[in-house]
Parts: C-alpha cells; sequence; structure tokens
C-alpha cells in the first residue's frame, strides 16, 4: 500500500502460508465464495483482500526463506515486528 506507482518487488517472506494464500489458494478461496477447502471461513478476510487489492498495480514475484535461521533481513523484521507488538501493547496499558 506504500508504493505510489507500479513497481517490480521482490518480496521475501518466512510464511509460506502467505506467499502461497495470495499465490495458490486465494483463487479457489473466491470462487469458493471466501471459504477454505474445509469450507469454514477463510479467516483475516479484510487483510487478504487488503494485499490482493496491493499486489493488483505491481509484479511481486514471491520468495520464501526459513524463518529464524540467521538470515539478516528476516531477523531484522522479526525484531521489528515483536518491538511494534510491544509498543502496542504499552499503548493499551496507558489507556
Amino acid at each position: 500500500e506504500a508504493l505510489n506507482r507500479p513497481s517490480d518487488v521482490d518480496l521475501y517472506t518466512d510464511s509460506r502460508y502467505v506467499r502461497d494464500g495470495i499465490t495458490i489458494w486465494i483463487k479457489k478461496w473466491k470462487t469458493n465464495n471466501w471459504q477454505t477447502s474445509g469450507r469454514k471461513p477463510v479467516k483475516n478476510l479484510d487483510l487478504w483482500k487488503r494485499l490482493e487489492n496491493a499486489l493488483n498495480q505491481h509484479n511481486v514475484s514471491w520468495h520464501w526463506i526459513k524463518g529464524h535461521a540467521g538470515h539478516p533481513g528476516n531477523e531484522e523484521a522479526d525484531l521489528l515486528a515483536r518491538n511494534a507488538i510491544e509498543s502496542y501493547k504499552d499503548s493499551k496499558k496507558s489507556l
């Protein structure tokens, strides 16, 4: 969503669920009225729709890497995510 013009993107993730969800399963989910093969509602539907919409204007190459395996970019992303969670928790405490 932050990209403001069509771009070629190499996206690295340690989540096979996200990669396969957006590159393989989403087509079937949509055909099945956003239900999984087990006939259960797709979880986080709002996020899947946002991701699909964000990808529509870009050429994205998806790459899976093993998480928690010492890959510098993955370790940094994990740290940023953990810090964001802690910051969110702290903000909720102050309410």
